[in-house]
């Protein structure tokens, strides 16, 4: 037997140890590596952008000196004043935020809990800090910290007007609403939450611009911020006047991707652009789409213009770690989706932006990658015809890029994984090309049942923590993004069987590419990996035109942008932290919310007022929780307070997370840990103690028995024997107390998907008899085995139908009572490429029964049945799922760890 450095657990043998280790102990690195899986290999660091530490004044400090000292805490302050200003005490500060940041409630609603407040505490004679909301405004506004204060800035159309009347667009005043872009990067910065999220020096592959910055010696020793950017346009309102927005956010570049992915203050809204608007006859002339455009360009130059200087000299920055430091702002990788690309390269329509594919034939193996000096060059050679017809170049426009030093747009626009893979090539072009497949091959009546079986088959998969439920299957009006994202998981195996191979292998390739595509660390064996799976999905994809789906080529902007993710990749790592997806998402906090809030009435003004008492809050709630002055509940707080004691800033070794099981799979805040799996804290009552008892409630009368075995295992794991081969008699008694438990906890590295700042995420297994009262759920595992013939990577299935625990001679032994689901041959399905398993019996017809240490647990796996040819009952419940099928395909698009798990 081989122990494990890292736990009790005990393999069979040193390969079973290294598939134990590799699930169980994987990715215990540091969060600074983390952007890239070169974690394994060594760093090559830039030698002149080394990011070293100065004061306030941009004289650089000795090596290991420490950052300026923070604040000191203290409850009285010496000039009296409170440690909570503006606010007078954490009462005040909690106040505030549960009306205004947690609850989004309206003045008059401020105004009336504020009354009832005054009424509780007038008869003790005291007094409330505010009257009504626009004091507790006045308050938030006096807030130091986060401050970016927004301007306006006027353009009108300066080209000839017509005779006679000229169009309204002509003579109207625009207004851009931007706030200081430097100011913006450094409150981001300067965010302490970023200390152990951010990298001040460049590593191999070094970006280009920081080569060309160090040619500069007068900028040694500073750090490189490329500025990630991102714009899109939302809606707000359709039935009052289709009220649109479009909005600009930025963030640094040296933000890892899951900080930039988390909540808070790592992407914010720089700026509002102004939307021109005419009548359907004016819309499309020249004259207004290229006023459009120019206006467009013009308006983000001057978002970024106060960035320019320090993009050759540098500017002195408070780092999150306390340090000042000297920083060169250059443009980073822009995030737009594909029509707002087309705006930013300067392109026409149906033309890819980053080559010049034409858009008849954009998969042409010749195509050259754009560049703004070869547009320039042609711009200079040809006529605005021939730019147009034969280059897909507009020659109205210059991008605002031209601008700043060291800035291709061409280069700079990043990969969009929501809008060109997951909206774009799986749900408009490949579930939509299924269907169309399905009628034309059985017609409309047959292919319509079909569907509705495909759907029973997405409504019957099993629950599994973050997989959506669709009662219908697909079958909604209105997609989201989360609803591809979701329906990507669960897809693959509902469409086999219903479908020839070849469409099954083109969407398993095509998911291999969204999964690799989509990992938070992307090595040059992944690429390898990318490159592999874009060429399989290229080549199976050929079934939809030999069935008439598609005609003789596939050219489509959004399936050609794949082509480019391996060169942009290298050129900004994972695209997994450059998604339209979190441009989107904060249009709900920077846009949606604060216009519900307004009262309709110029509403952008209000809007940016919100924004920014938004912003303060959340600095100043940062500011607090650095002090120690956030811990604990309003009332713990203020007794600690009123005993005397003083509040200590937080271990940031120290992570916390609440561990009640009623609460859902979600992120772990705290650093990153070893994975584990541990039972839940509190046992069930209403189970018998005694271990015979206990089988005979749960009808599992080989418990007893399988306990012994399991037991003498653990006790003798250097036996050439194992517990199978000697007498029962000869296993260890259990005469402790049992105890039952409903659920354990997973907790594993997992930055690819939602996870805390530290890239930890913690999921729930279940084993109840009766889940939320309506059924029993038996969730399965992954169980590291330690088996040479075990297949599937040495580990089998377990399905739970027990968790328990017990102590025998002084050790505490967690366990599960698993049901084995064993691979069905040695490899996994050519089709889908999953692994396929089946419930293992007996030959008296019962389940082939085992007892595991939880400690060979890796986390919960996700089955779904393999239906085949054969359709389910309308009726079918996906409780059933696990007890009616006969095979199940192990899926591993459940989530991206699952994924890179099973890899």
């Amino acid at each position: 037997m081989h122990q494990c450095p890292d736990c009790p657990a005990k393999l069979k043998t040193g390969r079973g140890l290294t598939q134990h280790r590799n699930a169980k102990h994987r990715d215990i690195s540091p969060a600074s590596a983390e952007e890239d899986d070169l974690s394994t290999c060594s760093y090559r660091w830039h030698a002149l952008l080394n990011g070293r530490p100065c004061d306030e004044n941009g004289h650089f400090l000795p090596q290991g000196q420490p950052p300026p000292p923070a604040e000191t805490v203290s409850v009285v302050i010496a000039d009296g004043a409170s440690p909570w200003a503006p606010f007078g005490s954490r009462i005040e500060f909690d106040q505030a935020h549960f009306h205004f940041v947690e609850l989004q409630s309206s003045e008059a609603e401020i105004d009336k809990a504020l009354d009832m407040w005054a009424a509780s505490v007038s008869e003790f004679g005291g007094e409330v800090p505010w009257q009504n909301a626009q004091e507790l405004y006045h308050t938030i506004d006096e807030i130091q910290h986060g401050d970016a204060p927004w301007k306006v800035y006027r353009i009108r159309y300066n080209g000839p007007l017509p005779r006679g009347t000229p169009p309204k667009w002509m003579t109207e005043t625009y207004e851009l609403c931007a706030r200081n872009s430097q100011q913006v990067v450094h409150n981001q910065l300067s965010t302490p939450g970023f200390k152990d999220t951010i990298n001040y020096v460049p590593y191999q592959q070094f970006n280009k611009q920081a080569d060309l910055i160090a040619k500069d010696p007068a900028t040694h020793g500073s750090f490189f911020v490329p500025i990630v950017a991102g714009s899109d346009k939302t809606t707000v309102s359709v039935a009052t006047g289709h009220q649109e927005y479009h909005p600009v956010y930025m963030s640094p570049g040296n933000l890892t991707n899951t900080a930039r992915r988390a909540h808070g203050n790592s992407f914010l809204p720089v700026a509002f652009l102004p939307i021109p608007k005419t009548n359907r006859r004016h819309r499309k002339t020249a004259a207004f789409q290229k006023f459009c455009r120019q206006m467009y360009h013009s308006a983000l130059a001057c978002v970024f213009e106060p960035l320019r200087s320090g993009m050759t000299t540098p500017d002195v920055v408070r780092c999150p770690d306390g340090h000042f430091r000297h920083a060169v702002y250059g443009l980073g990788p822009y995030i737009a989706d594909y029509p707002e690309q087309v705006w930013l390269a300067g392109i026409v329509q149906g033309w890819c932006p980053k080559c010049n594919a034409p858009p008849e034939n954009l998969d042409i193996n010749n195509a050259i990658p754009r560049s703004s000096t070869m547009t320039d060059f042609l711009v200079k050679s040809f006529n605005a015809g021939t730019l147009w017809s034969d280059f897909g170049i507009r020659a109205d426009v210059i991008p605002f890029t031209h601008r700043f030093p060291r800035a291709d747009i061409h280069e700079l626009l990043s990969p969009d994984l929501l809008h060109q893979v997951i909206k774009g090539c799986f749900k408009d072009h490949l579930v939509t090309w299924v269907n169309e497949y399905l009628v034309g091959e059985f017609g409309e009546a047959h292919a319509n049942a079909i569907i509705d079986d495909i759907d029973r088959r997405i409504s019957a998969v099993p629950p599994f923590p973050g997989i959506r439920r669709f009662p219908e299957g697909r079958d909604f009006l209105q997609w989201t993004g989360d609803d591809s994202k979701a329906l990507m998981k669960v897809y693959l195996p509902a469409i086999a069987g219903h479908v020839p191979p070849g469409i099954v292998k083109c969407l398993s390739a095509f998911l291999d590419f969204c999964y690799l595509a989509r990992q938070n660390a992307i090595s040059s064996q992944t690429l390898a990996q990318l490159d592999d799976a874009l060429a399989r999905f290229h080549d199976h994809r050929k079934i939809f035109i030999e069935a008439g789906v598609r005609q003789d080529l596939i050219s489509l902007p959004r399936q050609h942008a794949l082509k480019h993710y391996g060169r942009s990749i290298r050129l900004f790592g994972s695209p997994n932290g450059l998604c339209s997806s979190m441009t989107e998402s904060k249009h709900i906090k920077a846009v949606k919310e604060p216009w519900r809030r307004s009262n309709r009435c110029n509403a952008l003004f209000q809007m940016l007022t919100t924004n920014c008492r938004l912003d303060k809050m959340a600095a100043a709630r940062q500011r607090f929780a650095s002090r120690g002055m956030m811990q604990g509940s309003t009332y713990d707080y203020t007794m600690k307070v009123l005993r005397g004691e003083q509040p200590q800033p937080p271990d940031p070794n120290n992570g916390s997370d609440d561990d009640d099981e009623n609460d859902s799979d979600t992120a772990v805040l705290g650093p990153k840990v070893l994975s584990s799996v541990e039972l839940a804290q509190t046992p069930q009552r209403n189970y018998s103690t005694d271990l015979d008892e206990l089988a005979a409630s749960i009808e599992q009368p080989r418990l007893p028995e399988l306990v012994r075995r399991f037991l003498f295992d653990q006790l003798n794991p250097d036996s050439p024997l194992t517990s199978s081969d000697v007498p029962l008699g000869n296993c260890p008694r259990v005469l402790s107390r049992i105890s039952v438990f409903h659920s354990a906890v997973a907790r594993f590295y997992a930055p690819s998907d939602l996870c805390g700042a530290g890239g930890m995420y913690r999921e729930f297994i279940r084993s109840c008899p009766s889940w939320r009262k309506e059924y029993p759920r038996r969730d399965t595992v992954f169980v590291c085995t330690g088996s040479e013939a075990d297949p599937m990577l040495g580990m089998v299935i377990g399905r739970v139908y027990l968790f328990f625990s017990f102590v025998h001679s002084g050790v505490y032994y967690p366990c599960a009572l698993v049901h084995w689901l064993v691979p069905i041959g040695e490899q996994p399905d050519p089709h889908t490429g999953l692994w396929v398993v089946k419930p293992e019996f007996e030959r008296n017809g019962r389940r082939t029964m085992g007892v595991v240490h939880l400690d060979s647990v890796a986390r919960a796996a996700h089955l779904i049945g393999a239906c085949g040819t054969s359709c389910l009952p309308d009726d079918f419940h996906f409780s059933d799922s696990l007890d009616a099928f006969r095979a199940f395909y192990v899926n591993r698009y459940a989530d991206h760890h699952m994924f890179e798990f099973l890899s």
